[in-house]
């Protein structure tokens, strides 16, 4: 017996010292947007411009909106149920959407609407990585002209630097700040709760604020004003889908344990004490946060705020390039160039298209709206929509995946649609006074992963149908053979089936055919990852033809190489030096009258076709051994 408790003891010990790493890197990693809200959050609720009175039921009433915000859209919502709906461990806005894709209809024939609403919520994405890099560093920023108004005027010019430095690190991988991330963030958190609680304990009437009758007298009182209101108030749950989308890095319960345990108690203790300090002291609106502390840490503040902020736009960056690389890989954007920043973790990479495009859009928002204040306008249309297609997204899973009763799949849908539409409608009023910044950028990038969708099928097609069946063309070889040469020939196709071009032109311009002729055929699966043992197939054909079966998770990395190692390992042998791969560049010709896209679709296509990344860099083909083929294609 005693021999048994000593065991679980020690393994109770072992899954408790394997559990605190991934609790403080959650901590540091996924709560960053969401932990630098109150930086912001209450200030703008009562800004004087937006008209609402600082009075006691006021102020309790957003205190009380705010805390069952965070209870319902973040505890509720994403903690409780949607981090349920994991993707083999996975979780964000393409996992989602390829996990109720592939759940709705699993014959492969995708419901267009549910498709089409994953694309968009991953372009509302970009918006939100644009903002809150520009909207938190600025509000930290803003603390030095709290503690001496003169250097307001070098407020943009500091946040500017800051961000131009953070973007020109991005390069280098985030590896050696990386170990930082979570101590500062637990430091941040720590000072947040503490900060707060001094002031609740000189006013503990605050409390009262949990109790939901004043968020309901707050809307009474105030009607379209308090609803109204609510466009703000959503500030303090900005980055709540970051629980979802980090998940596959942390795992739900070093995320859950986080939150319920320290980050949630923590942000809101500090709303409590900058309610307490508004209710005390009218004036301190301008920046409740910051003249919560005490003057003797008001610099030191500036600084941990700063920290705080760089690393909640680090996780908001990282995360757009993850989203971009998934992208690519489910085949919903061009190739781009993504760099690998560590020899260990293969999640972290770099885009330096995106990396650039981000800091020009992040750039031009600073320089726009100049205060976090203006800024805040423009924030929230992204992330409410985001926020509404993951709920519709998970009312598709749990109906149809875990196989809720339709009753009760419905009160999810409407019980937490209702909240994310009534935080939409508040901010579309922030339409016209910035709101329409991401709104622009999300539709712009929608188009862009839209546009390149549709045209790679509609090019595929064509292709499909101009190509010639493998095994017609394998037959006529036996009745007119070509001359045979030492090696193997490999050829990268999309169609199994068909014969690829380059084979056809190498063949007509060469007049031989190695003695082995293999066809890769590269799939790439709506999960995130697919075993080693499980990625290759091999079929043998006649005439020294193969066919190898590839596939790929849409976060695993395509590596022919190791792929040819794997085929060795099973008995195929190609040995890399005595092996050529011959590869196809097509050239689109645009035609009018063929093509079912609008004309200037077809040349954004277009132009994204000839600028998208090479094949040989993407499947990390060595140059030395590749061939390509030229070939024009009418589109």
């Amino acid at each position: 017996m005693k021999a048994n408790e000593a065991s679980n003891h020690d393994a109770a010990h072992g899954h408790s010292s394997r559990l605190a790493p991934l609790v403080l890197g959650a901590i540091g990693v996924v709560y960053g947007d969401i932990g630098t809200s109150p930086l912001y959050t209450l200030k703008e609720v009562f800004n004087p411009e937006h008209g609402m009175p600082m009075t006691h039921d006021n102020v309790l009433g957003v205190l009380s909106l705010v805390f069952w915000s965070l209870v319902v859209v973040v505890s509720l919502k994403y903690v409780v149920f949607i981090m349920r709906a994991d993707n083999r461990g996975e979780g964000g806005i393409m996992a989602l959407t390829a996990l109720a894709l592939r759940k709705v209809n699993p014959a492969g024939k995708l419901p267009w609407w549910l498709a089409v609403l994953g694309m968009f919520g991953a372009a509302l994405f970009y918006g939100d990585g644009a903002i809150t890099p520009a909207i938190s560093v600025l509000s930290a920023v803003e603390g030095l002209a709290v503690a001496t108004p003169a250097f307001s005027h070098y407020v943009v010019p500091i946040t500017l630097v800051i961000l131009i430095g953070l973007f020109a690190v991005q390069k280098h991988g985030t590896a050696a700040v990386g170990a930082l991330f979570g101590p500062v963030m637990v430091l941040w958190f720590f000072t947040l709760g503490t900060l707060g609680l001094l002031q609740v304990m000189q006013s503990p009437a605050v409390l009262e604020a949990v109790n939901p009758y004043y968020a309901v007298e707050f809307f009474v009182n105030n009607r379209l004003f308090g609803f109204l209101a609510l466009g703000s108030v959503v500030l303090a749950v900005t980055g709540a889908e970051a629980l979802y989308a980090d998940m596959g890095h942390f795992g739900r319960k070093p995320i859950a344990l986080a939150w319920f345990a320290f980050v949630f108690p923590a942000i809101y203790l500090n709303y409590l004490g900058q309610g307490a300090l508004l209710l005390s002291n009218p004036e301190a609106v301008k920046s409740p946060f910051f003249l919560l502390a005490p003057e003797w840490l008001l610099y030191p503040m500036v600084i941990l705020a700063t920290a705080a902020t760089i690393i909640a736009s680090q996780a908001v960056i990282s995360g757009a390039f993850s989203l971009t690389r998934q992208a690519v890989q489910l085949g919903y954007a061009p190739r781009l160039t993504v760099m690998h920043t560590s020899e260990h973790a293969i999640g972290q990479v770099y885009v330096p298209a995106i990396n650039w495009t981000l800091l020009v859009a992040v750039c031009a928002l600073v320089l726009g709206f100049k205060s976090s204040s203006s800024l805040a306008s423009a924030y929230g249309i992204a992330v409410t929509g985001t926020m509404m297609i993951d709920t519709v997204l998970a009312f598709v899973v749990v109906s149809s995946l875990w196989n809720w009763s339709r009753p009760l799949a419905w009160i999810f849908l409407i019980g937490f649609i209702s909240v994310d539409l009534a935080f939409f409608l508040a901010n579309t009023v922030k339409i016209v006074d910035g709101g329409w910044f991401p709104i622009v950028l999300g539709v712009s990038v929608f188009t862009v992963l839209a546009t390149w969708r549709r045209g790679r099928a509609q090019l595929h097609e064509r292709i499909r149908t101009d190509t010639m069946p493998l095994d017609l063309f394998i037959q006529s070889l036996f009745h007119s053979p070509p001359h045979r040469v030492p090696g193997t020939a490999i050829f990268m196709t999309s169609n199994p089936d068909g014969v690829p071009r380059p084979l056809l032109h190498n063949i007509l311009h060469n007049k031989v055919l190695h003695e082995r002729v293999v066809m890769f055929c590269v799939t790439i699966e709506d999960i995130p990852h697919v075993s080693e043992e499980d990625s290759l197939r091999i079929e043998e054909l006649d005439f020294g033809f193969y066919r190898v079966y590839l596939r790929y998770g849409f976060k695993d990395e395509p590596d022919i190489p190791r792929a040819l190692e794997l085929c060795s390992e099973r008995g195929f042998l190609i040995e890399m030096m005595e092996t050529t791969f011959f590869l196809g560049r097509e050239t689109l010709i645009q035609c009018s009258g063929r093509n079912e896209m609008a004309p200037w679709r077809e040349r954004l296509f277009i132009t994204m076709f000839r600028n998208a990344g090479s094949a040989v860099a993407f499947f990390k083909i060595p140059v030395n051994r590749v061939v390509e083929f030229g070939t024009q294609v009418e589109f």
